[in-house]
């Protein structure tokens, strides 16, 4: 509604509109929130077992230590969406209230079974079924990037584990003798052994790089959704991490044999941990590298695709 003031300057009047009242959007009237509070809390009780047991292990598993992360950054993105959910058309759909159904099922098959990551998994796919049911595929589609990221917050299968494990260790010590061999350091490998002049290295799972390609993944995807907007770009940056986790990996082994043809003890220890701090961050510097190299790239192209 509008409101007009009338103002007289002389032989004429003025109408003046006043100041509009702030409009709230007509879904956020629509929209109870204690019917969410209360999902949310049968949720996490009901799933509160899992989760519990999925917290111990980001705890004790230095390969999931980003895993306590996860869920804040995830409900800090989802908070930031606040306004794009409450402008989202609201349509409750009974699908949502079959997710959650079968992900009950789902998780009590896998309770009993021993299957964790099933179990875990349903979790997600619950809290999915809830948005679904409370808000329909408008609130799914706000909602989407946060709800994906809570993926990395539950640890890979052991039989996936293992399997990749063992590929990555194999090339850490590929990548590893042929960085020492530039070096000018004789090396010999016998399988994910290295044999250096001072000593050996044996490059074990904890040296394998998941943990780097876990935890680089999650905060590719964290990166690109603050500073890029295009959803492409997010799926580049996770592929990236790949080849990236791995030349990160590799240089570490090589340092580290390099430094133990200066000292033994820095192979070690500390100094070995602190090697994977520092290669980390490496890392992290050429994922940022990344990204500005395909932004040039792609305004070349989209500069030449205008020109032409």
């Amino acid at each position: 509604m509008n409101f007009f003031v009338f103002n007289w300057k002389g032989p004429f009047m003025v109408s003046v509109p006043l100041a509009q009242p702030p409009q709230v959007p007509a879904s956020a009237a629509k929209v109870s929130w204690r019917p969410v509070a209360w999902f949310g809390f049968l949720l996490v009780l009901c799933y509160a077992p899992i989760l519990y047991r999925m917290a111990m292990q980001w705890a004790n598993d230095e390969d999931m230590g980003h895993g306590f992360f996860v869920p804040l950054v995830a409900g800090f993105i989802a908070w930031q969406r606040r306004d794009a959910l409450l402008a989202a058309e609201r349509k409750p759909n009974g699908w949502g209230l079959f997710l959650v159904i079968f992900a009950a099922l789902e998780a009590l098959v896998a309770t009993l079974g021993a299957e964790l990551f099933t179990a875990r998994l349903a979790f997600v796919i619950a809290l999915t079924g809830v948005v679904l049911f409370l808000g329909g595929k408008q609130w799914i589609k706000v909602l989407s990037f946060p709800l994906l990221l809570l993926l990395f917050m539950i640890p890979i299968p052991a039989i996936i584990y293992a399997h990749l494990t063992l590929n990555l260790q194999t090339l850490a010590s590929e990548l590893g003798e042929l960085l020492i061999g530039w070096m000018g350091i004789p090396v010999l490998r016998a399988g994910n052994t290295l044999q250096l002049p001072s000593q050996t290295l044996d490059i074990a799972e904890a040296c394998s790089g998941i943990r780097s390609l876990l935890s680089l993944g999650f905060l590719s995807l964290v990166y690109a959704y603050f500073t890029d907007k295009r959803v492409w770009m997010r799926w580049a940056l996770l592929i990236l991490t790949i080849p990236i986790a791995i030349g990160a990996n590799g240089v570490r082994v090589a340092v580290t044999g390099w430094l133990s043809e200066i000292n033994t003890k820095l192979a070690s220890g500390l100094y070995h941990e602190g090697e994977g701090y520092i290669v980390f961050v490496v890392a992290l510097i050429a994922l940022f590298l990344a990204h500005r190299l395909i932004n040039w790239t792609s305004k070349k192209f989209t500069g030449a695709a205008i020109h032409a």
